[in-house]
């Protein structure tokens, strides 16, 4: 069965940004059908539609089984092994991101450490050293962050996302509020020497 228009130019697309971002295009071609399909699909079937090979479509299954990306179904009065995705898109976001953390930061942040504990031996070592903090310590940031938004509700995730440009206003005001504290208090004492001079104008021409 020929692949709908739609269907069709997203999976192309796809799979050409998949290569992009380190995933194989065949990889990336079989979750984009998998993705828009009403229904779990069979090997065979995803072969038959994408014009792959089934070698290439188990491997390319087996790459999205180990990043917990499809599920595997058995369907009655059908034999075959059926995969389609994760149903809630905000479930597919967290698990690509928890399984980038687990491939890619977490190996680094590991080379961070045993650099950063390694005693140096020239100037030069301990000047890689300062900016190598420098890097972990920002990665552990984010990734702390990142770990605390995980845990939000799905709500909670979407009315966070929603803020927007008000959370940098938040935070502009936030910072502004000790500037403009202190513009009160700056008046207040004016306005406090001011009554205390007129008062003793007042008793300089009462006596």
């Amino acid at each position: 069965m020929a692949l709908s228009p739609l269907t069709e130019a997203f999976t192309l697309h796809f799979g050409e940004m998949g290569s992009r971002w380190g995933i194989n295009r065949t990889v990336g071609q079989i979750y984009a059908l998998l993705y828009l399909s009403d229904r779990a699909l069979p090997a065979d079937e995803i072969a038959e539609e994408l014009g792959f090979s089934r070698s290439n479509v188990s491997m390319g299954l087996k790459e999205l089984q180990s990043w917990h990306l499809v599920r595997l179904q058995h369907l009655p009065g059908d034999r075959r092994e059926h995969f389609s995705t994760l149903g809630d898109i905000w479930q597919i976001v967290r698990t690509l991101a928890e399984e980038r953390r687990r491939r890619e930061i977490d190996p680094t942040l590991t080379v961070l450490r045993e650099l950063i504990m390694e005693t140096p031996e020239t100037d030069a070592d301990r000047h890689a050293q300062v900016k190598l903090r420098e890097m972990h310590e920002l990665i552990e940031l984010v990734m702390r962050w990142s770990e605390d938004v995980q845990k939000l509700e799905t709500a909670d995730l979407v009315q966070l996302l929603k803020l927007g440009g008000r959370v940098v206003a938040l935070l502009e005001l936030k910072n502004r509020l000790p500037l403009i504290g202190r513009g009160l208090r700056r008046r207040a004492s004016d306005a406090e020497a001011d009554a205390s001079a007129e008062a003793e104008h007042a008793n300089v021409l009462e006596t």
